[in-house]
């Protein structure tokens, strides 16, 4: 039997409050800033908790747990993300069951996704993971080559390409983070000046959102802060 953590609107209440302080001193609207829930391990029965709490966006990294929490929540009006690597495999799941794609890295699952998006959907919302600290082993495409599939991306015609993401390693200290974060803004920016128009700029996640926000992020991925430890998630048995 789940457990349902009687902590969780406390803890969701004051992940929007640290949103909030940190667009303040920004100088930003605290509503410039989506908070995007993420759901990896966690049941469905805590979902639909943080739901009744207000929160409506979700971020899955793993496609097959995703959707039975998708089936299951079906009759709650949520927004569903995939933030983790996508297969060539699994992306006809992807392609049907979620609202967004944030992890996009390769012209060939971008396709696949387009072709595989049923016809009574609006388009798969995408954004493209950038791998601002150019490591070899770490999904994402590299700066120099971000506007290059973001351009092919844009004309596939059921995708709509919404702006960028990064996963980047932990920074050293807040300083350091808003450095990191700030050349992610800057391929931001130069995709908007070459006639991109882009809105999304994911970045952030529970230990670093302030520096996110104060770098420009409009989205952050706070998973920890909201629903503690989590033990690995146990599949649900088919139906």
């Amino acid at each position: 039997m789940t457990t349902i953590p009687t902590q969780l609107p406390t803890q969701l209440q004051s992940v929007r409050a640290r949103v909030a302080a940190a667009c303040q001193s920004a100088g930003r609207a605290a509503s410039e800033v989506t908070l995007l829930a993420v759901s990896k391990t966690v049941e469905p029965e805590v979902v639909s908790q943080a739901f009744d709490a207000g929160q409506t966006a979700f971020g899955e990294n793993y496609i097959q747990e995703a959707v039975q929490k998708i089936i299951e929540l079906r009759h709650l009006a949520l927004e569903w993300h995939c933030i983790g690597p996508i297969q060539s495999n699994k992306t006809r799941l992807v392609a049907e069951y979620f609202d967004w794609v944030q992890t996009l890295d390769r012209l060939k699952i971008a396709q696949r996704l387009s072709e595989q998006r049923p016809a009574g959907l609006p388009p798969l919302q995408v954004c493209i993971q950038v791998n601002v600290d150019g490591g070899t082993r770490k999904s994402g495409v590299l700066p120099g080559e971000v506007l290059a599939l973001a351009q092919r991306v844009a004309a596939l015609p059921n995708l709509c390409l919404r702006g960028i993401m990064c996963i980047p390693e932990p920074a050293s200290d807040f300083v350091a983070a808003c450095a990191l974060f700030a050349r992610v803004k800057a391929v931001f920016d130069a995709l908007n000046a070459a006639g991109l128009a882009l809105d999304t700029l994911s970045m952030g996640m529970s230990a670093d959102l302030e520096a996110a926000i104060l770098s420009g992020s409009t989205m952050v991925r706070v998973g920890s802060a909201i629903f503690g430890a989590r033990p690995p998630f146990k599949p649900m048995p088919a139906q």
